[in-house]
């Protein structure tokens, strides 16, 4: 059976097209644009006209894409800024207008169960955790494969969010690096000390900033997807990417091997936010998963299905 799922995130929507058989999934396939349906909507409240259509446009076409590759279904889900906008039902009503393709905007929760459900299509150990750095927001998700998830948390700090909240100098100054830190910090505490306490056998990155991140580490020229899933990226390594991307300009990140352009202006946060976790859960490496939220969502539908 071909599926094709949709995640509209706050930075970009993404699309997975795969072959779905006995529980596996074969042919996978991923297409990403930055679409930035939560520009300026922390301040705001609301979605601009323009990103609405922006992202009505964008889903279109996916599903345009899906439907071409033969797809028997297409879910979408929408995250963060849909959660947190005003006008959501304006977007999801020109959305279905256009695509056809109904969109659920899914809890924070729900978000981290997807994730993790993703992820252990993979991963076989014992209790991992699991740390999705979103455009909106960073979920944590603590589990196994066979017991399925003992912990998760939604926290409200994502690479444009952050951003758009702080650091607004380009290069970004120390002033507001150090004000971002300490409200990342302060807003993430609480789940830290509770993850600290649980006992983690490994850590695994999903979402475009650890996917980013393994790129730069790897200076790859062109993203390729089995370089990426499940490389390792060290402390160290974490550390030396984000200090090297706070003295570049937004300019200077767009040249970098491994970075795409259009996250150029929000990687620096979303390292910052990776880098404050793993020093804090005293984290010394990070396992890179392709597999996420995306793949998590089509094993939940087809599984409510079966």
């Amino acid at each position: 059976m071909k599926i094709a799922a949709v995640d509209i995130g706050t930075n970009s929507m993404r699309l997975l097209l795969a072959d779905y058989v006995e529980g596996k999934f074969f042919n996978r396939q991923k297409y990403i644009n930055t679409t930035r349906i939560g520009q300026n909507v922390d301040k705001e409240g609301i979605i601009s006209d323009e990103a609405i259509q922006r992202n009505v446009d964008a889903l279109h076409e996916f599903a345009n894409i899906a439907r071409k590759n033969g797809c028997e279904k297409i879910y979408a889900m929408g995250t963060s800024a849909l959660r947190d906008s005003k006008n959501k039902e304006v977007f999801l009503k020109k959305a279905f207008d256009k695509s056809k393709v109904l969109v659920e905007i899914i809890s924070g929760d729900n978000e981290a169960d997807l994730g993790f459900l993703g992820v252990v299509q993979e991963v076989e150990e014992d209790d991992i955790l699991v740390i999705d750095i979103g455009g909106g927001s960073t979920e944590f998700i603590v589990g196994n494969k066979s017991d399925g998830i003992k912990f998760n948390k939604s926290e409200d700090v994502g690479a444009l969010r952050i951003t758009e909240k702080f650091l607004t100098k380009d290069p970004i100054n120390d002033k507001e690096f150090e004000y971002a830190k300490r409200y990342i910090e302060t807003t993430i505490m609480e789940t830290i000390d509770k993850i600290s306490n649980l006992n983690i056998t490994k850590v695994v990155g999903i979402g475009g900033t650890i996917t980013s991140l393994s790129a730069i580490h790897q200076d790859l020229k062109v993203y390729d997807t089995n370089k990426i899933h499940k490389s390792i990226i060290l402390d160290k390594d974490i550390e030396e990417i984000l200090s090297n991307l706070k003295k570049l300009t937004v300019k200077e990140k767009r040249n970098l091997n491994g970075l795409q352009p259009k996250r150029a202006d929000i990687i620096t946060a979303g390292a910052l936010i990776l880098n404050i976790i793993i020093k804090k859960l005293e984290i010394k490496d990070i396992s890179v998963s392709e597999f996420d939220n995306l793949e998590g969502l089509i094993c939940q539908k087809l599984k409510r299905m079966s």
